[in-house]
């Protein structure tokens, strides 16, 4: 009987193991932001500002990039939670903001995505 009680503890903690963040996942979802993102070496703003480093920086901060009034005046630090966060709804986390995407509802998507964008550095490269 033990033996079966334990066995079902041990089930039920393998999903918070299962729920380890995947980059390689994170950068299979990321082609849903590509078209108007870019990350990684010689990364450009195209619709959306270029996301490289984006742990390292406060919302509308991107040089070059033409931001919503909204996104300049909401001094977001990018950590992890407030990624997480933005994208589970971005118009939520920043009413006002112009990005039309509707948001990763998916709780495991929206941490791999997060954790494959916060592998960039800065300048592109992989850290």
């Amino acid at each position: 009987m033990l033996r079966w009680v334990v066995a079902a503890g041990l089930m039920l903690a393998l999903p918070s193991v299962a729920s380890a963040q995947d980059v390689e996942n994170g950068k299979k979802l990321f082609s849903k932001c590509a078209p108007c993102h870019a990350v990684g070496p010689n990364a450009k703003n195209k619709v959306g500002p270029e996301l490289n480093g984006l742990g390292e920086r406060t919302s509308g901060s991107v040089e070059g990039f033409n931001y919503s009034p909204a996104m300049k005046a909401a001094g977001l630090k990018w950590d992890t939670t407030t990624l997480d966060e933005y994208l589970a709804d971005p118009k939520k986390k920043v009413p006002g903001n112009k990005m039309l995407f509707p948001g990763v509802k998916d709780e495991m998507e929206r941490a791999d995505l997060v954790a494959y964008l916060e592998s960039f550095n800065a300048d592109g490269s992989q850290k």
